[in-house]
């Protein structure tokens, strides 16, 4: 019996031996295996890490060409010819190393390549903001990545570009990465390396740039083509430029007083010189691109994009706003713009963001995006915070009390009137011509825009959250506040809108009702032919089609706003059916005339992009006659349309 306990032991201590050896067997071969292929894929992927000259040579790639709409006209090429200048290290001025190194990759002379500590750091900021914005892609990354990768987001080439990274550290030093990474990195269409942006964007030798150039420059990097000096973000760029200067001071590279002083530096950036037509237009085209197709893809697969921009009247549309701004100089407006769309497809014709894009800025020795009465590159048709459109917002009032089934013959009082305390005081509107009409109805009330009447449309008929939602339907994008926020004023212009969005809702009366967004695209080839994009949008109803025409019948009303007006003002084009509405702020800083016929509707504001304040002038005369002379040269080429009679 003790005999056999023994043995049984014996055998137990002997199966435990197995299986230990067993696991010690297999881990140590799980081990190995480990080494073997994390050896293999490094020998594998980093044998053909290219010699270092590579670095400051890229292959031509196809570039994407921007064309009018009848693809003779060739606006922009997007990713051409690369300028790039290649200069040493120690011809870099040292603020705009730490600049870059600052906001792009703060450990780069410690880590080895992949810095773990970024990366937990940005999926913190990640988590907390609840976007993927921050990477934690170190600058050995980033030039591995722009340089030898496909575009393809596969493991297999997040592998390779982190053993290339791994293998470009052991053999260089961090100054020979440093280097070639600045001689590499883009700051914008066709522009590479910090010593052709230096020249582009400052005219000047990058060993020149000042701290506040420097910081315009390292902020780019982030994303070039979208705080592209001369696009739609500007005032973004800007914006981030402090965000570097304030990482200086956070470093000690300067103080944190000196860092708030070059905040207030004035910036001039130099005149663009590759040929460009529309710049205004092709830069929101750009725009579009970057956002649905990416940097990497625009710049090498060869695209043709056809636009919807008709050269021949954008050209007329940059002469009346040139002529017409000269004009308004008399009345203290430096600036125009004009979008023109049709209706019934939502492509854009004609879009001219500024009154020249090719003039200096007004005064001389402002900040651009910041104190300038004259911002030529600013886009403010699509300028990204909007401007007050004065009583153009009244017909999204009138047009939501028609749809509860009130007409254009309810009458309503015009008389002063305390309409309540808002914002801390009582609100109590005034009329433009500082009367009182008594009796009215909706149609003079609108058509001779009235405010008081408008105010009583709002508040008793109309509803002001109703009216919002009305406009949101129609295209109006900005007002993203509480009704609350705006007040009764929002029926006088109390929400900021953009000139594009305005000029797309207004083609919703156009289009009796229906629908359709803004494009400027008709149509995107690849490089073999193939279409990968079209304009094929499906208008969607948003407004009855009684309710589109009582405005188109009101606005195209030459008699019912004679009072107001005159019989001859420059909203009336003889011999065409054309409705339009003016809207001027109560401080005169803006300044707008929105009009259509069934096949164009135009839109245009003069103001001053600083805010300043014009003369007392109305709308219909200084952004009125503009409207008008770009109407009565388009009309005539179009086919002659009437707006829907209203039915008895």
């Amino acid at each position: 019996m003790a005999k056999r306990k023994y043995h049984r032991k014996i055998y137990k201590r002997s199966k435990k031996r197995k299986i230990f050896f067993f696991l010690l067997f297999s881990f140590l071969s799980l081990i190995f295996l480990i080494i073997f292929s994390s050896a293999f894929l490094f020998v594998y992927y980093a044998k053909d890490l290219p010699r270092p000259e590579k670095f400051t040579e890229r292959e031509f790639a196809e570039p994407t060409k921007i064309y009018d709409r009848t693809g003779e006209t060739l606006l922009y090429e997007l990713y051409g010819e690369e300028k790039r200048e290649i200069i040493p290290l120690s011809e870099m001025p040292e603020c705009l190393k730490k600049a870059i190194i600052f906001t792009e990759d703060s450990n780069f002379y410690s880590h080895i390549g992949i810095d773990f500590q970024g990366i937990i750091r940005a999926i913190k900021i990640n988590l907390r903001i609840g976007r993927p914005l921050y990477g934690g892609s170190t600058i050995s990354q980033q030039l591995i990545r722009s340089t030898f990768l496909t575009r393809e987001k596969t493991i297999k080439r997040k592998v390779r570009e982190i053993i290339l990274t791994l293998e470009l550290e052991r053999r260089y030093s961090k100054d020979e990465i440093l280097e070639w990474y600045l001689n590499q990195i883009p700051f914008g269409p066709n522009i590479y390396g910090v010593e052709v942006a230096s020249k582009t964007y400052f005219e000047k030798s990058a060993k020149d740039l000042t701290i506040p150039e420097a910081a315009t420059l390292a902020a780019m990097v982030q994303a070039p083509s979208y705080y592209f000096p001369y696009g739609e973000h500007k005032e973004d760029l800007l914006q981030r430029k402090d965000y570097v200067l304030e990482r200086l001071g956070e470093e000690h590279y300067i103080t944190k007083k000196e860092a708030e002083n070059f905040k207030k530096e004035k910036l001039e950036f130099a005149e663009i010189s590759q040929s460009i037509k529309a710049p205004h237009f092709v830069f929101h085209v750009q725009d579009y691109l970057l956002k649905n197709y990416g940097q990497e893809f625009l710049q090498t697969e060869g695209l043709k994009v056809y636009t919807t921009l008709d050269w021949e009247l954008q050209q007329t549309a940059q002469k009346v706003i040139k002529e017409g701004t000269e004009r308004n100089k008399n009345f203290g407006a430096y600036n125009g713009a004009l979008v023109a769309t049709e209706p019934k497809t939502g492509e854009i014709l004609a879009m001219v963001g500024s009154a020249d894009w090719f003039g200096d800025s007004y005064p001389e020795d402002c900040t651009p995006g910041k104190d300038c009465i004259f911002d030529p590159k600013v886009n403010t048709a699509t300028y990204q915070n909007g401007r007050q459109p004065g009583s153009a917002f009244k017909p999204f009032v009138y047009a939501t009390a028609f749809e509860k089934g009130y007409d254009d013959n309810y009458i309503v009082i015009d008389e002063k009137t305390d309409f309540g305390v808002y914002g801390g005081k009582h609100y109590i509107p005034h009329n433009y011509d500082m009367r009182f009409r008594g009796s009215i109805t909706l149609r003079e009330a609108l058509a001779q825009s009235i405010n008081v009447p408008s105010v009583k449309v709002l508040k008793n008929l109309a509803g002001q959250e109703d009216s919002i939602e009305t406009a949101k339907k129609m295209g109006i994008t900005t007002l993203d506040k509480p009704p609350s926020f705006y007040g009764l004023s929002i029926v006088l212009g109390g929400g900021e809108v953009r000139l594009l969005d305005m000029v797309s809702a207004y083609g919703v009366f156009a289009r009796e009702g229906l629908r359709i967004p803004p494009t400027a695209i008709l149509k995107i080839e690849d490089s073999n032919g193939n279409i990968i994009e079209k304009n094929n949008k499906t208008p969607r109803r948003v407004l009855s089609a009684h309710s589109a025409r009582l405005i188109n019948d009101i606005l195209s009303d030459n008699e019912a706003r004679a009072p107001m007006f005159g019989r001859r003002s420059p909203l009336y084009l003889e011999n065409y059916d054309t409705a339009a509405k003016t809207g001027t702020t109560d401080d005169f800083r803006d300044a707008w005339t929105i009009g259509y016929s069934p096949s164009i509707v135009v839109g245009v504001w003069v103001g001053n992009n600083d805010n300043t304040s014009m003369a007392r002038q109305p709308a219909v005369v200084l952004a009125g006659p503009i409207w008008h002379n770009l109407m009565n040269y388009i009309l005539p080429k179009l086919p002659k349309e009437n707006f829907t009679p209203l039915k008895d």
